[in-house]
């Protein structure tokens, strides 16, 4: 991995309406109630990330994911306050700092990573980053990542997914979106949302070929109503 200067994309704007789940760490709980457990309850054993030991290397590791979680979490506070500023001149500035943010929690990841590369959850959070930057093909490749190293984990499908969807790999996609229908409905209808997003802002850029667009088109009307007559 590597800092990007950021890039504006149309993933971008939907990284800021709703920003990937990721997991608690450390006991503590980013963007909702953590992985696997109540809201406040912490993260489920063996779900941290980390494994008990006095070693160097697992102590900075977590020192620098910590910092790269709490970067984070203010880099998803300024979103917040961009998609929700008064003028345009709020909102560039919130999405100014936002940007130095994720790329400070992504250089705190990066760090975690360098001296501790199985985990999963740094690997996740470094997708959801290089997702909101729009660099694609870097979070495609954290995803990978994560996902080889936990491959029943939700959140890093719909994220690779996404990734995926800005690239045009649609085949990808579909298959993605079957495995977090079966297993993650919530994520599914997240991934749904970004699929239909992706459709109309193509239907009027004219970079992909109508034919592939009127196909997605099609298989979206089909799963949007076994979806609505899903129980």
């Amino acid at each position: 991995m590597r800092r990007l200067t950021p890039v504006l994309a149309a993933m971008a704007a939907l990284a800021i309406a709703g920003p990937s789940p990721v997991p608690a760490q450390m006991g503590g709980q980013v963007g909702g109630a953590p992985m696997g457990g109540r809201p406040g309850s912490g993260p489920p054993a063996g779900e941290t990330g980390f494994e008990a030991g006095p070693d160097k290397p697992d102590a900075a590791s977590k020192k620098a994911f910590n910092a790269g979680v709490k970067a984070l979490t203010k880099a998803r506070g300024y979103d917040d306050a961009a998609a929700k500023a008064p003028n345009a001149d709020k909102k560039a500035k919130e999405l100014e700092k936002a940007d130095d943010a994720y790329s400070r929690a992504l250089d705190e990841f990066t760090e975690a990573l360098s001296n501790k590369g199985d985990l999963f959850d740094a690997w996740n959070y470094a997708g959801s980053i290089h997702l909101r930057l729009g660099a694609f093909a870097e979070s495609l490749d954290d995803y990978n990542h994560a996902l080889n190293l936990k491959p029943d984990f939700m959140p890093a499908v719909e994220g690779r997914a996404e990734a995926s969807l800005a690239l045009n790999r649609l085949e990808e996609v579909r298959v993605a979106y079957m495995d977090l229908y079966s297993h993650a409905p919530d994520l599914a209808g997240k991934l749904m949302q970004a699929m239909q997003q992706w459709l109309t802002s193509h239907r009027q850029d004219g970079a992909v070929r109508p034919s592939d667009l009127d196909a997605m088109d099609k298989w979206l009307q089909e799963r949007a109503v076994v979806a609505k007559a899903a129980p």
